[in-house]
């Protein structure tokens, strides 16, 4: 009998009524509206973290309000204006995961792009942020092509693509200092190829001219020369790449057939 009673007052601990009677512990609700306009007000203040505060609890307590869109694309907003730039990219992700038909969808990307941007360091460093960011930017260019952000990101699309063509030619002088002139030369094309709005194209040029004729291929020695005085005939490059061939008795001469020739 006493273990029965014992029994009974461990369910009563546990019963439902039991838990509810146990107010202090709880989170007190707030309405979503009430959540939502503090947030507002908090970010017209530049008090970033108390607004993602209210955001947060806003999304924990009301998921499934009507302005829980809108509280999202200000969370992205506030962690990217407070350099939580991982954290941006990845509420931006969860935001395009929900709301993919948004209107918001373009500002959200160029918030991401933006957060990875933010992000890249020097050309001797691994370069996945600057890709991270080229990629989204291309799609927001793609997809939003008359979009504002999508305007607005293009100077940061091509500043990201210099920075992989510079990570490139960082490697290629690398493997031409070291005599391996066929891995410089892999490097060099593709900046060449894949970068051709990069500021690094013209050096480029003049590298596949010295690594050619390192390895004895005047003929595309001579083209690298030759894309590089049509392209850029005012260029320090293309002087430096004349007189090299010159200096062999060699001349630019663009050659048929060679995958620069249509450069």
């Amino acid at each position: 009998m006493a273990a029965t009673m014992a029994l009974v007052g461990v369910l009563a601990a546990c019963s439902p009524m039991s838990m509810f009677s146990r107010t202090g512990d709880e989170e007190p609700l707030v309405p979503a509206e009430q959540l939502y306009a503090s947030a507002v007000t908090n970010m017209e203040n530049n008090r970033y973290i108390a607004a993602i505060e209210d955001l947060e609890t806003l999304e924990r307590q009301n998921p499934f309000s009507d302005v829980n869109e809108r509280a999202k694309v200000m969370q992205v907003f506030a962690n990217f204006r407070l350099s939580r730039f991982s954290e941006a990219a990845r509420q931006a992700d969860q935001f395009l995961a929900l709301y993919p038909r948004s209107s918001e969808v373009p500002y959200i990307l160029f918030l991401k792009g933006s957060s990875y941007y933010e992000q890249i360091t020097d050309i001797t460093r691994d370069q996945e942020l600057a890709q991270d960011a080229i990629e989204t930017f291309t799609q927001l260019q793609a997809n939003y092509p008359d979009s504002r952000y999508a305007r607005e990101s293009r100077q940061m699309l091509l500043i990201a693509r210099d920075q992989i063509a510079g990570k490139e030619m960082s490697v290629g002088r690398y493997y031409l200092g070291n005599g391996q002139y066929t891995a410089a030369v892999n490097r060099f094309r593709i900046v060449v190829e894949d970068h051709q709005t990069s500021t690094h194209v013209e050096e480029a040029l003049y590298r596949l001219t010295e690594a050619y004729l390192t390895l004895g291929l005047v003929g595309e020695a001579q083209t690298a020369t030759a894309v590089l005085g049509t392209n850029y005939p005012s260029s320090e490059w293309y002087q430096r790449g004349f007189d090299l061939l010159q200096n062999q008795g060699l001349s630019p001469q663009m050659m048929t057939g060679n995958w620069m020739a249509d450069r």
